[in-house]
């Protein structure tokens, strides 16, 4: 009986220490806010949610599209002989339905965000709050590059998300997301931040994603992805999901980014992105060595536009840019995204290393030729929307071929529609070669008429006309 009793003791302990080593984690995952036991004592989540689902709504966009007809209709044989009459030749529209989420802001002024590929086209919103009450909204502003759309409802006694801060995210944090999937209604799921600072997808303009593995599925778009202290950590954008189903890999636009785009969209309805007037490139070992500096993370810059703000500030090629208004550069894609955030006439700081030295440079942003952010080749006519920089070490058939590389693409730019793709490299101009941005500048200035490039495409070389 005693040793009976010497190892229940034993067990108990061993129970404690566990459920101690389990606890305390959770524990710190919510400090201000404590874990919540229902009436049986077991864990639960519900009450945060009866707080914060009520500030999340699903979005259903009505639009009208025109039905393409039979080309055989334009046959006049065709026609006579099932004896057609001009009107039923008319095109004919038909109206689409298509649903998202929303997450509501501001509960005075009835602020909504959504995805502005939810609302794109749309001709009439309905914004559906979580007790069934349904409201007709207008779209305030909408912004393509970072994938965010602003709304305003008039309804009273509606419940808004406090708004967090991403940049404390780390990778671990639990997180659940909130939407519409598949227009089945209000549905949560639950997981952690998977990764953070996602770009490259090719899925936005401005991409510096969370990542989560919290379940989203189409209809999620425009949902909230919110901490467990109840705060707004993004708005949930995209899944990757070769399938067509969630498979764990979901993406948020990080709500430290919406505001800013949500703040310039309720001022002027659009975003109005200041221009920092430079090419750049990924700081890599080898541009390390190159330029005697100690590897690390940040942008190099390539080349500084004349009668910009970057060079009014005094930013020259070779700088490599740490951080922007004390927050760390990890690539040139973060800087593009960082910079796209700066509105017009806004002062920024900018630390830089020149000469293996640290310098720290004031710029105030300006209005780009194009509007755009303007950290790569912009400008370029019928090119803009693209960002082009010279073949780099790392790159392939860098060495092997001269040509221009298309670093990124904006998704409805002119560039994109005609067929171009990111890592396309652009070898010349109405066959006319070119070896860097200044060559294909002077090319596309020459071109009148049709525009053609020839590109390479992984192993292919293909030629690419636009008109």
């Amino acid at each position: 009986m005693t040793a009976f009793a010497s190892r229940l003791g034993r067990m108990v302990l061993a129970l404690c220490i566990c459920t101690l080593t389990f606890a305390l984690p959770l524990a710190a995952q919510t400090a201000d806010r404590p874990l919540y036991l229902n009436e049986d004592g077991l864990p639960t989540l519900a009450p945060l949610l009866a707080e914060v689902t009520p500030a999340v709504v699903n979005i259903a966009v009505e639009s009208r599209q025109t039905a393409e007809l039979n080309p055989l209709f334009n046959d006049p044989f065709f026609r006579r002989f099932f004896d057609l009459q001009p009107f039923q030749q008319q095109p004919q529209t038909r109206c689409q339905m298509s649903a998202g989420s929303g997450v509501i802001i501001d509960a005075e002024e009835g602020y909504v965000l959504t995805n502005h590929h939810v609302v794109e086209n749309g001709d009439r919103i309905i914004v559906t709050l979580k007790d069934r009450r349904q409201f007709e909204a207008t779209l305030i502003g909408s912004d393509p590059g970072t994938d965010i759309a602003l709304l305003r409802i008039e309804a009273d006694d509606l419940r808004a998300l406090d708004l967090g801060d991403s940049d404390r995210l780390q990778v671990g944090d639990y997180v659940l997301a909130i939407g519409n999937p598949f227009g089945l209604g209000q549905t949560v799921t639950s997981g952690i931040v998977s990764a953070l600072g996602r770009s490259g997808l090719n899925i936005e303009g401005y991409e510096d994603f969370i990542q989560t593995d919290a379940s989203i599925n189409p209809g999620n778009s425009g949902g909230a992805l919110v901490t467990l202290d109840g705060r707004l950590a993004g708005i949930n954008t995209a899944i990757i999901a070769p399938s067509g189903g969630n498979v764990g890999i979901g993406f948020a636009v990080p709500v430290n980014m919406v505001a800013a785009v949500a703040d310039q969209l309720a001022e002027f309805g659009e975003v109005r992105r200041g221009q920092l007037g430079v090419m750049i490139q990924d700081f890599t070992p080898d541009l390390a060595e190159a330029l005697g500096i100690d590897a690390g993370l940040g942008a190099v810059i390539t080349q500084v536009e004349p009668d910009s703000a970057a060079a009014e500030a005094g930013l020259q090629p070779g700088d490599l840019i740490v951080s922007v208004d004390g927050r760390a550069i990890a690539s040139s894609a973060d800087l593009r995204s960082q910079i796209g955030l700066k509105r017009i006439g806004k002062r920024i700081e900018i630390e830089i290393i020149r000469d293996g030295q640290p310098r720290t440079l004031d710029v105030i942003m300006r209005r780009g030729a194009q509007g755009g952010a303007g950290q790569g080749a912009r400008g370029l006519g019928r090119l803009s929307g693209a960002d082009l920089r010279n073949l780099q070490p790392g790159d392939p058939f860098y060495g092997d071929l001269s040509g221009v590389v298309i670093a990124s693409l904006e998704p409805d730019s002119r560039p994109a529609h005609a067929g171009l793709k990111v890592g396309d490299i652009i070898l010349a101009v109405n066959r006319v070669p070119v070896a860097s941005v200044s060559e294909v500048r002077q090319q596309l200035a020459k071109v009148d008429g049709a525009l053609a490039l020839t590109i390479q495409r992984g192993s292919a070389r293909i030629f690419l006309v636009m008109r």
